[in-house]
């Protein structure tokens, strides 16, 4: 009867899983953080700025970052944003505070709602680690507590890192791994990007990616693979 109970609520779990979007799927934001440190569109402090975003499957979002603080090196922002799907419902929406350096280097905490599934929070970093006009490579790690609210469901963590590398600001790629000891699961993702066309105000890219998820639980498990287009529209 254990055993039974125990499989059915790892059975519910996984489900609700699925329901919250990928870590993946917040690079959202992380793409908008990594355009506010190009060199191109750096912008002056205390000025409110940030994208809208706009896939070609539908779905869509927005950033924005307030700077409220300064000291040699770093800029302290409040940021926030949503998801929204194809059908312009919100998947998901987010607010927080960041601290970027000079460097390349930043933290952030974050609490995102998910409709229909609960609230995470999440403590993010990225560092720089090599950058000159043609090269850029960059990684990144972050934990986040779940909290569904589901009541079957208790709160459970998911940690991840990856690297980013991007070519004269035109073509990029990344790797991505993230594990959640709850489920067992461990996500794998590759991406790719080349921007076609950008200038001060606009960009439009062309992405391509493989993902995949490892877990007892999924005795079926293969990449996936996803291509599209991404519209921004900065200010």
């Amino acid at each position: 009867m254990y055993s039974a109970l125990l499989l059915t609520v790892v059975v519910v779990g996984a489900a609700a899983w699925e329901t919250v979007p990928s870590p993946e799927q917040y690079l959202d934001v992380g793409d908008f953080y990594q355009y506010l440190h190009e060199p191109n569109h750096h912008r002056q402090t205390r000025q409110l700025h940030g994208n809208t975003f706009f896939n070609s499957d539908g779905t869509s979002g927005f950033g924005l970052s307030a700077p409220f603080g300064t000291s040699q090196k770093n800029t302290f922002s409040a940021i926030g944003g949503a998801n929204f799907d194809a059908a312009s419902r919100l998947q998901s929406a987010s607010y927080g505070l960041a601290m970027n350096n000079a460097n390349g280097h930043g933290l952030s905490v974050t609490n995102t709602h998910i409709p229909n599934f609960g609230n995470q929070f999440k403590a993010a970093g990225y560092a720089n680690l090599f950058r000159n006009q043609n090269h850029d490579v960059s990684v990144n790690a972050y934990f986040a507590k779940n909290r569904p609210q589901l009541p079957q469901i208790p709160n459970y963590n998911t940690v991840g890192a990856g690297v980013d590398y991007m070519f004269k600001n035109k073509v990029g790629g990344s790797v991505g791994i993230a594990h959640t000891p709850y489920f067992d699961k461990t996500d794998y993702s590759l991406n790719g990007n080349v921007n076609l066309f950008r200038n001060k105000g606009s960009s439009l890219d062309f992405n391509a990616g493989l993902s995949k998820s490892v877990s007892p639980f999924m005795p079926k498990s293969s990449w996936q693979p996803s291509t599209g287009f991404t519209f921004r529209k900065f200010f």
